[in-house]
């Protein structure tokens, strides 16, 4: 494997810092071509990095929490692990960049900083719009690619052009389809089925996006039966939490009936094993997290209630990411210039 350098906010996430740290020893332990910038203040990385190859301090004395306005805080916390993680892939000192932190000042950090492709409209170069993607188990044992999940809650027409042709090339680069096929999310799958807003997208994705399927429903983000789903950041969101609730209330529910008498204790230890790697697959662990596609550098982005193994396997699928050049193959699908 190629040397790749990853910079991970020490910060991010609602966890204490020494879980970020364990997952970063984690992944450094895994792939003997990492090496991985630490950022966070000093009295956290610097005696971490000390005692760890491969491991290296970037010293940031502001913090930006789940709580402050992302935004507002990009603007005035500029000594943030967030600010300087995302400045350090502008500048080349790291090829990627992975936070546990706020979805908000990641999105807004990497947007002014990594800063997106530019595309024609109009006749004027126009800054694209980065897409949160990630890909989620689907029934038919593989994965499906989800974008936008959050990032943008207010688009135009041409904004899902955008997502459509970046998820598409994320699910070619790093989940190895071939030739994938694209649904517009909507209430049917009839070509005049959904909002005004739905029914404008249509046809622009229907001529400019290769493998368009047509309109898909929220049953089809888990069937399989596209492998990229593609919607505004509101309905995004929106539906990823539907699907994150309902795998939380199975899961309980489950747990509670086979902890209720002895008869669901002896079912629940006999299949302890496919339970667990239920709740692994459910729990999104495994991922790691989900990628802002649209930047020129990785940036990716893990669940606030994360884990020392999400932290990892986020740091390792960020070196990935750069390793199978995704940044240059989302760069292509949308025909701009480098």
């Amino acid at each position: 494997m190629s040397d790749v350098r990853i910079c991970v906010d020490a910060m991010g996430g609602d966890e204490p810092a020494e879980v970020v740290l364990a997952g970063i020893e984690a992944a450094l332990e895994a792939d003997r071509s990492l090496t991985v910038l630490v950022a966070g203040p000093e009295d956290v990385v610097v005696p971490f990095c000390e005692s760890h190859e491969r491991a290296e301090s970037l010293v940031a004395p502001d913090v930006i929490t789940m709580e402050d306005d992302p935004i507002n805080a990009v603007m005035t916390k500029r000594k943030s692990s967030i600010v300087l993680g995302c400045r350090a892939v502008k500048k080349g000192a790291a090829d990627g960049f992975f936070s546990a932190g706020s979805t908000g000042a990641v999105t807004a950090a990497g947007t002014a900083y990594v800063t997106p492709f530019k595309a024609d409209r109009d006749g004027k170069k126009t800054a694209i719009r980065p897409c949160l993607t990630n890909a989620l188990p689907n029934r038919r044992g593989g994965l499906t690619v989800m974008c936008d999940m959050g990032a943008n809650p207010d688009v135009e027409p041409w904004d899902m052009v955008r997502f459509a042709q970046m998820g598409a090339a994320y699910a070619s680069c790093v989940l190895g389809v071939d030739e994938p096929s694209v649904g517009l999310l909507s209430n049917g799958t009839e070509e005049h089925k959904g909002s005004v807003f739905t029914q404008s997208c249509y046809p622009l994705m229907a001529e400019h996006v290769p493998g368009f399927a047509g309109n898909c429903e929220g049953g089809d983000i888990t069937s399989g039966s596209v492998d990229v789903v593609v919607c505004n950041g509101f309905d995004g969101n929106i539906a990823l939490k539907s699907i994150e609730g309902a795998a939380k209330f199975m899961m309980d529910e489950l747990k509670a009936g086979m902890t209720a008498n002895l008869k669901g204790k002896v079912a629940a230890l006999l299949m302890r094993d496919m339970l667990r790697a239920l709740k692994h697959k459910l729990s999104g662990d495994a991922k790691g997290g989900a990628i802002l596609l649209g930047l020129r550098g990785v940036v990716m982005i893990g669940h606030g209630a994360t884990s020392a193994e999400a932290v990892k396997n986020g740091t390792l699928a960020c070196a990935e990411a750069v390793r199978g050049g995704l940044v240059e193959r989302v760069r292509e699908s949308m025909g701009l210039e480098a």
